[in-house]
């Protein structure tokens, strides 16, 4: 049996995805967890083969959680959002896969399969995505980086990672606007388009 862990903050989502995981024959969800403190810990004591994560949740969001499973087990991000920088803080944290939740029962219930098999999967929206930002991004510059400013670079780590503004707010300790500010001067002076490009741009240093 594929051993599963739901997490997932809306109450209702997490029913219907456990109503779906439950019908298939060779699935055990072994636990459902409201927030991302929760499914952390929940997957240390339980050991699921496979934790299905949603993004947006309190305490601890959902790519902050699957970089501290590590090792423990794979995570199938499910979300609702195909944003650039949630699609590669996901893969940066560890995410053997990435699916929206339009994504029908039977491709949920496979892509599920297909992780516990230690294999990887991605939405193909989201592959499109990926292949459009690392078709445009240019190749890393360590040049270039001599104009940020240690700020900027603080902030282009944290695109790196995935964190929306408002994360990037918060782990700085600054306002919400001035994050704005430090995101668009930082793809301002690297020449990049947009945050996908600045997340590939990181990965590349």
């Amino acid at each position: 049996m594929i051993r599963v862990l739901v997490a997932d903050d809306h109450a209702a989502v997490r029913a219907g995805l456990v109503l779906i995981l439950e019908g298939a024959p060779d699935m055990d969800v072994v636990g459902e967890a409201g927030d991302g403190r929760s499914a952390v810990e929940m997957a240390v004591r339980l050991r699921p083969d496979v934790v299905l994560m949603d993004v947006r949740m309190p305490l601890l969001d959902g790519i902050s959680a699957t970089r501290e499973l590590a090792g423990v087990a794979d995570v199938l991000i499910l979300t609702t959002f195909d944003i650039d920088e949630y699609v590669f803080g996901a893969l940066r944290a560890g995410a053997a896969g990435f699916l929206l939740k339009n994504t029908d029962a039977d491709s949920l219930v496979a892509a599920v399969r297909l992780v516990a098999q230690g294999e990887g999967l991605i939405s193909p929206s989201v592959t499109r995505k990926l292949i459009a930002a690392f078709a445009g991004a240019p190749a890393a510059d360590p040049g270039a980086l001599e104009a940020l400013t240690p700020r900027e670079h603080e902030v282009l780590a944290g695109l790196g990672r995935g964190l929306s503004n408002a994360e990037i707010a918060r782990s700085l300790g600054i306002a919400e606007a001035t994050a704005k500010t430090h995101v668009s001067r930082v793809l301002a002076k690297l020449g990049l388009r947009s945050r996908a490009q600045a997340a590939v741009y990181w990965s590349g240093l």
